[in-house]
């Protein structure tokens, strides 16, 4: 199993899977929002997303491909930042950041 608990205590959701969807690890920002479905860990992303969803997923491991969006559910915004990790140079799978934003974020051009 990889380590991840750099990743433990953060204030954003961190879901790690494998190059075939299958959860590895969660941190416990990720555990709390996603624990209506009961633990994730071992559970595989293709069962619990649709096939367009699940399509970009794949593409991403495969492609080498990161993906950015944001979404506001139940009145909170996210940043949501899926990409591919490595492991030795070759991708180990796919790694999503779930980011809360405040409801004005100052924006600056650099």
């Amino acid at each position: 199993m990889e380590n991840f608990e750099w990743a433990k205590e953060l204030s954003c959701a961190v879901t790690v899977c494998d190059c075939e969807g299958v959860v590895l690890w969660q941190n416990v920002k990720a555990i709390k929002t996603f624990e209506s479905y009961g633990n994730l860990i071992g559970k595989n992303l293709k069962d619990c997303h649709a096939a367009r969803s699940w399509e970009v997923i794949h593409n991403m491991i495969q492609n080498r491909k990161s993906n950015s969006y944001t979404i506001e559910k139940n009145g909170i915004k996210k940043l949501i930042h899926q990409t591919p990790w490595y492991k030795e140079g070759t991708v180990a799978g796919l790694v999503e950041f779930s980011i809360e934003l405040p409801s004005e974020m100052p924006h600056f051009i650099r």
